[in-house]
């Protein structure tokens, strides 16, 4: 299944979302700043993307953490996955935390993080009294084994 999404640039320099290979589930996102920019142990920095899109209804864009980097330099979102509704319309921008004892520190244009656009139910909560009754049941955090 292939759907469209618009991207708008917003910025010069910035770059439309790539997917490396034909088999790659997300698009790399890649920082659109003027300069270098170093995050410390333990903080959070927040990189523009430079672009909008446009995410279809019945969709949402998740951003995720590039393997390498959180791996090996403990660079990932600070949100943990990013959720981009269908609605909005404002620039992409991604939140790094470094959660790493090093410094690292961002160039323009590197791909910073990784987006993939989903289908998403329409749902609609109703408080109940009562739930269906399952063979887990209440158990949670780690209850169906090691």
């Amino acid at each position: 299944m292939e759907t469209e999404v618009k991207i708008k640039i917003l910025r010069e320099g910035a770059a439309v979302p790539k997917i490396a290979t034909k088999g790659s589930a997300a698009a790399d996102l890649c920082a659109c700043i003027e300069e270098s920019v170093t995050i410390q142990p333990g903080e959070t920095a927040l990189l523009p993307t430079g672009f909008a899109m446009e995410v279809p209804v019945g969709f949402a864009a998740f951003i995720f953490a590039r393997s390498g980097l959180g791996i090996k330099h403990g660079i990932a979102p600070a949100n943990c996955v990013g959720v981009i509704d269908s609605d909005y319309r404002g620039e992409v921008c991604v939140g790094l935390h470094n959660f790493s004892k090093e410094a690292y520190t961002v160039n323009p244009g590197d791909r910073v993080a990784q987006m993939a656009v989903m289908p998403v139910a329409a749902v609609n909560y109703v408080a109940a009294d009562e739930l269906d009754s399952t063979e887990r049941g209440k158990g949670g955090f780690g209850s169906t084994g090691k």
